[in-house]
């Protein structure tokens, strides 16, 4: 999190976007401003801030609408309503459903930023603990699910092993049949914030191209022959985890360009599909194959 903080406020009326965000870039807040609930929601998914500030009513997407999608995608972002008295009730129950707090119409700038500035640090505090509940667990963890071994080339494997499963990264483990290829995926999986996420794993070279793609990327109702109804692909249901894609060498041409779409762009296709569907993933792919 940056020394600056990072706020988002979403209104229907440009002069209170034009007027707070003057206020709070003057308080030393990183602001954007979104008008309407749309802009909001596409503001929220490009770069989502430290704190959400939003106006309950709106044509359209409402602010309740913007405060789900927040608890749902960003749980630790401090969500603060603007309502007016007819509202008031509407702002308790929000409040009761998650959001931070509620600040009635009209209000005294001092204290919507000195509300801000609570929410940022309330905020800041539930990273840090998240953080650090993390690492208790991943040092827990290390002790009681490292794969055993003594030897130097295996004791650097581990230390890579280690070191890159704090990452984000896309891990490609290389070796022969029987070495262990899984074990090490599932251990990076088990020390990696994603840890409480599912961990899914297939075989590329155990099903046919046709069945490969239809378990990877869904498939929707229709799409080919005993399509009886809308398919959920692996990448998607491992959402939150990592999904272990074992002898990735195995997989064809046409597979390789829709995995690089996963990788590019973080979004994969069901078959028979026209429609994207966002993944959230890490990718772990393993191959007894010389790739180069």
């Amino acid at each position: 999190m940056s020394d600056r903080p990072s706020i988002l406020v979403v209104d229907d009326e440009s002069a209170i976007l034009v007027s707070l965000g003057i206020l709070f870039k003057n308080e030393g807040f990183e602001v954007a401003t979104a008008q309407g609930g749309k802009a909001g929601l596409e503001a929220l998914e490009k770069r989502p801030p430290d704190v959400l500030i939003t106006d309950i009513r709106m044509p359209g997407i409402s602010g309740m609408d913007i405060l789900a999608t927040a608890r749902q995608q960003y749980p630790e972002m401090p969500v603060i309503l603007m309502t007016a008295q007819a509202e008031l009730r509407t702002a308790i129950d929000a409040v009761n459903q998650g959001a931070f707090q509620y600040i009635q119409k009209p209000f005294e700038t001092a204290a919507l930023v000195a509300l801000c500035r609570r929410a940022y640090e309330h905020r800041r505090l539930k990273v840090e603990n998240k953080s650090l509940r993390q690492e208790i667990r991943r040092r827990d963890r290390s002790q009681s699910v490292r794969p055993i071994g003594r030897s130097r080339p295996f004791l650097e494997v581990m230390k890579l092993a280690e070191t890159v499963a704090a990452t984000e990264s896309t891990v490609l483990i290389q070796g022969e049949s029987g070495t262990g290829k899984e074990v090490i995926a599932r251990y990076i999986h088990e020390m990696s914030p994603r840890a409480d996420g599912p961990f899914f794993s297939i075989n590329c070279g155990a099903l046919p191209e046709s069945l490969l793609e239809s378990e990877l990327f869904g498939h929707v109702k229709g799409s080919f022959t005993g399509a009886v109804r809308d398919h959920e692909g692996l990448f998607a249901a491992a959402k939150g985890g990592a999904f272990f894609l074992d002898e990735i060498g195995e997989t064809t041409p046409a597979t390789q360009v829709k995995l690089l779409r996963v990788l590019q762009e973080r979004e994969v296709i069901p078959v028979g599909g026209t429609e994207a569907v966002p993944v959230d993933v890490r990718l772990i792919a393993a191959t007894n194959r010389d790739l180069e």
